[in-house]
């Protein structure tokens, strides 16, 4: 096949391309009948209705123009107050919080705006795999800091220090994780703290998932340490908890000083979010649209125990998942690679999920999402179990 003019001058940057594994799984699933979605990460929960209220009466009452570039002031007051309850941060909302078109955009504005060529970036792995894309537009080196399930895939200190060079910039903390559902302990938290105050690093604490949390635990932000405020930028958003990937946004926190010197980075990509969206976003925030997460936490721990225990019966561990809508599953039992497993199971169950090796170099693990009505997780489970046990079954000969 001819390469076009187009493709031989395709920047650098964009790198090398996808593995091709996730693209082959979908591509296979194409027609198939009576197909169960288990890989999916977009919330099968509605919008709350005070939110999708809020955004029609915006729209009929002449939202949809450009906003401050940062957002709407009553947005930017509504999440400070937000970080200061939930989290113990104080951020002033006219200097130190930007709203974002998703936490994606997010992403791209901190790290055009934080990194200079071959500046390396720690990160857990399994990882969120937009953020190697993200860091490598940007110019930088994605460094992976392997974690283990022994450890229930959280970040451990001690790994970090063992990769940090001269070039060591940043460390992400995703807590709770996708797609590993980790939870990094509050103690284990403050360690990283003190490395990166000790290193001088720079933190970017994705904390999208911290609602969506279970068995007691909560969250605990790792700006609130002794020197972290001033060296971390905190991100975060409204997809997950209010079920409003669709809607594209998300906000970051961080110093007045590097708010204004990344302003240019976020004007130049979407000059300003949705301003209906935003309004929607307000609502999400008030008493009624609280009252809606817990609701849908209830929900998801429901599903979770099923398929947590599910898996255990047909022989597979996994992480403990604290956190988020993934159970991240060890299927070493069945003599399967990961993607092997599962396209097998595709065909042979008419279940959908994703190996661990399209989320870094998760061999022999694969991402369960919990985001189907807990009917279609029964009869899923059901299928799942006959195919595992016939595998285990065939390797042990």
């Amino acid at each position: 096949m001819s390469t076009s003019a187009l493709a031989k001058r395709t920047s650098g940057r964009v790198g090398r391309a996808p593995s091709g594994e996730r693209e082959a799984l979908l591509e296979l699933a194409q027609g198939m009948k009576d197909l169960i979605r288990l890989g999916r990460g977009d919330p099968d929960l509605d919008t709350p209705k005070v939110v999708v209220d809020a955004a029609i009466d915006a729209l009929r009452n002449g939202c949809t123009h450009y906003t401050h570039w940062a957002g709407v002031a009553e947005l930017r007051e509504g999440i400070a107050e937000k970080l200061r309850r939930d989290n113990g941060l104080d951020y002033d909302p006219a200097t130190e919080i930007v709203v974002t078109t998703g936490g994606q955009e997010a992403m791209n504005v901190i790290f055009q705006g934080l990194l200079d060529p071959e500046d390396e970036v720690l990160i857990a792995d399994p990882l969120y795999t937009s953020y190697e894309s993200v860091i490598r537009l940007a110019g930088g080196k994605l460094v992976y800091v392997p974690t283990s399930q022994e450890n229930d895939f959280a970040l451990q200190p001690e790994a970090i220090r063992e990769r940090i060079t001269d070039k060591t910039k940043a460390i992400v903390v995703v807590t709770p994780n996708n797609p590993t559902g980790a939870v990094i302990p509050a103690d284990t938290l403050r360690e990283i703290a003190e490395l990166a105050v000790e290193k001088d690093l720079v933190v970017i604490s994705d904390e999208i998932y911290e609602r969506i949390m279970f068995d007691g635990l909560t969250h605990t932000s790792i700006a609130s340490f002794p020197g972290m405020r001033e060296r971390t930028i905190v991100l975060n958003g409204f997809s997950k908890a209010y079920s409003m990937t669709g809607w594209r946004i998300g906000y970051f926190a961080a110093p007045a000083d590097f708010v204004a010197q990344i302003q240019m980075v976020k004007y130049n990509m979407t000059i300003s979010v949705n301003h209906a969206t935003q309004m929607a976003a307000i609502a999400a925030l008030s008493p009624e649209g609280q009252a809606s997460i817990e609701k849908t936490r209830e929900i998801y721990a429901e599903r979770r125990a099923f398929m947590m225990k599910a898996l255990t019966d047909m022989g597979l561990s996994y992480g403990h998942p604290g956190g988020a809508m993934y159970i991240f599953a060890n299927i070493t039992p069945t003599g399967k690679t990961a993607f092997e497993f599962c396209r097998d199971l595709l065909k042979d169950a008419q279940v959908q999920i994703f190996p661990g090796t399209t989320y870094g170099n998760a061999e022999g693990f694969v991402r369960i999402s919990i985001l189907a009505p807990l009917d279609q997780l029964k009869i899923a489970a059901e299928r799942m179990d006959k195919a595992v046990r016939r595998y285990i079954a065939e390797k042990d000969g």
